[in-house]
């Protein structure tokens, strides 16, 4: 499929939205009633600082709603009011936050069912509206709701359709994408579906893991068996790693893409030589702002006296994941949380243990004067955070 002839096509359809329908006001009106927190603009004033008793807040200067979280929530909330009788559909998590999913779903908003990892588009009809998320929406998907003839209301965040921009680069050149990413998140997967060839590195560890084999080759069967469900059909190592190039989750560690750009550039230019790497080695800066932000906001943040970090946002955000690892790292006593309904009476935390399933911790708030860390994924409502902040003062009090 020609996905650039295809997305445009699509963008020039007038079933195809991209931009809000003019609710903006009313829909302000809403997110602030429902996300923004006065107690966090405090906090904001006071250089990031709250205290109260024997416990002080230190919150990370960057942190939560981003702009493109923001924007596509709001597109999200407009969509209902400008359809208000039509059935609507969202693709996926318009983030990955429970309470503004949950919000979206008393709204009347249905999210299209899945059946062994498989979307079902069957339940949607001509005329529906289907909404697809900040994440993005693959070609194929895109191409079915096109084909039904439903209205598609675009709010994929404008760094992911730039990394979409990249690949597509990457496909003129006839080069392999090398893409930062997890293989099932549903923005690599988007991602890769604009791609030509492709290959998905999850960390660093496989990034040399392929860097070894382009040197010195290696097993390919063992190759394709690792890369199984991480490349493209047909993916031919010996082949399809001679030009590549580099693209990302936007949501990765920052810090991880840039040093797996630069270990595939030193790779190339040890293979070909220096006179030939560009034509063997492209890479874009698609490092969202937003995360880098957030990212340099922790480091920063991880630096100072902290008896212990909350780290708030859903449980499958991969951005609010890094930036617990960031904590961990530290050798910081780190607790990540969706809610502040996981902390629970009687000094216990319902969380989830980087890696693990949720687990309940016990006197996870020492006693006396404590210095507690804050920071929260891009998805995360001020609201939320302000709530497990009072509760952490409950607690203590």
């Amino acid at each position: 499929m020609d996905t650039k002839a295809f997305k445009r096509s699509l963008q020039q359809s007038e079933n195809y939205h991209r931009k809000g329908f003019g609710h903006e006001d009313e829909v302000a009106e809403v997110m602030q009633s429902a996300y923004q927190s006065s107690l966090i603009q405090q906090i904001r004033e006071n250089n990031y600082t709250l205290q109260r008793g024997d416990v002080t807040i230190r919150l990370a200067q960057a942190f939560g709603f981003c702009w493109g979280v923001e924007r596509a929530v709001a597109i999200a909330y407009e969509t209902r009011q400008h359809f208000p009788t039509e059935r609507i559909w969202i693709t996926n998590e318009i983030i990955h936050n429970p309470s503004v999913n949950q919000h979206l779903v008393d709204m009347q908003v249905d999210f299209i069912p899945v059946e062994k990892s498989e979307k079902d588009f069957s339940v949607v009809d001509r005329g529906d509206v289907v909404i697809l998320p900040a994440f993005g929406a693959s070609v194929q998907e895109m191409q079915a709701l096109n084909d039904k003839g439903c209205k598609i209301v675009d709010t994929t965040c404008p760094w992911v359709s730039k990394v979409w921009n990249t690949v597509e680069k990457h496909k003129k050149k006839v080069c392999t994408s090398i893409i930062h990413g997890k293989y099932n998140h549903e923005e690599t997967v988007a991602t890769s579906s604009f791609a030509g060839k492709y290959l998905i590195v999850l960390n660093l560890r496989e990034a040399e893991y392929v860097s070894n084999y382009i040197l010195n080759g290696g097993d390919r069967e063992e190759f394709l068996a690792k890369f199984s469900k991480a490349c493209s059909a047909g993916f031919d190592p010996d082949k399809d790693l001679e030009q590549v190039g580099i693209a990302n989750q936007t949501t990765m560690l920052k810090s991880e893409t840039e040093q797996i750009g630069k270990l595939f550039e030193k790779t190339m230019m040890r293979k070909y030589g220096p006179d030939r790497l560009n034509e063997h080695f492209q890479s874009f800066n698609t490092i969202c702002d937003a995360t880098q932000e957030r990212q340099d906001a922790m480091i920063s943040l991880v630096e100072e006296k902290l008896d212990l970090m909350l780290v708030i946002g859903g449980f499958n955000s991969s951005n609010t994941t890094h930036l617990q690892e960031m904590a961990i790292e530290k050798k910081l006593p780190s607790y990540h949380i969706d809610c502040a309904e996981r902390i629970l009476s009687g000094n216990r935390i319902e969380h989830k243990p980087l890696g693990g399933d949720l687990a309940i911790a016990e006197g996870w708030l020492p006693t006396g004067k404590i210095v507690v860390g804050v920071t929260s994924g891009a998805s995360t409502p001020d609201k939320v955070v302000e709530d497990a902040i009072e509760r952490i003062f409950e607690m203590k009090v």
